[in-house]
């Protein structure tokens, strides 16, 4: 899935339009999204200037932004938005810098009416950078 057709999907845009690509999806089951991390992401400005690294929220993002592809595919959800109704168990395991490539898996657990859980899992270089629980609120 190319950035046009995820811009169709979610409505996030620069400079937070997380994902890049959609390398698999499963509507309502699994999607494995990719984010080519650069230098020129806005928020390296700050975060640190001496040492660039990717803020570990904006990972969590990432993956709720590829969770919401998954669930917001879905007939009975498109159109509609995904916003976050908690995060838990979220881990961070290395830093993410330019130059990497993250790779988001998020498989969904749970959908009910209007909400949903996923388990994501950012890899880079086949390594977990971060993992955390998300709920979803469909509204």
């Amino acid at each position: 899935m190319t950035i046009e057709e995820i811009k169709a999907i979610i409505p996030h845009r620069y400079p937070f339009l997380l994902i890049d690509r959609i390398e698999e999806l499963e509507e309502g089951k699994k999607v494995v999204a990719k984010k080519n991390v650069t230098v020129n992401e806005p928020f390296f400005q700050g975060h640190f200037p001496q040492e660039p690294v990717m803020p570990g929220v904006l990972i969590i993002e990432a993956l709720a932004q590829a969770g919401a592809v998954a669930l917001l595919s879905l007939p009975d959800f498109k159109g509609k938005t995904a916003y976050f109704g908690g995060i838990d168990k979220a881990k961070f395991r290395r830093k993410v810098v330019p130059g990497d490539t993250l790779m988001l898996e998020v498989e969904i657990l749970k959908v009910k009416s209007s909400a949903g859980i996923g388990k994501g899992i950012a890899y880079v270089d086949g390594k977990k950078a971060a993992e955390a629980e998300l709920t979803f609120m469909i509204g």
